[in-house]
């Protein structure tokens, strides 16, 4: 099964509604992994306000809004 890691920060009302929106199109196909930026200062460098962001096999697929076309080519490839 894959993983899809979402970045994120407490209090994210974005983040919170991108992890909605992405339950039904990962569903019993990938894993989520929520990840807090603020607990590591290098990712929060990387992505500090552009925050949520998706990522899969290193690989960013969206941020906010979803883009459900970009999870579902990641998920029918071979990546990950």
């Amino acid at each position: 099964m894959k993983t899809l890691r979402l970045f994120s920060r407490p209090e994210c009302h974005l983040c919170d509604e991108l992890a909605i929106a992405l339950e039904p199109v990962i569903r019993g196909r990938a894993r989520l992994e929520i990840v807090n930026i603020d607990d590591d200062l290098t990712l929060k460098k990387r992505y500090g306000l552009r925050i949520p962001v998706l990522v899969g096999d290193e690989q960013e697929l969206s941020a906010y809004p979803l883009d459900a076309v970009a999870v579902e080519a990641f998920l029918a490839s071979d990546h990950g």
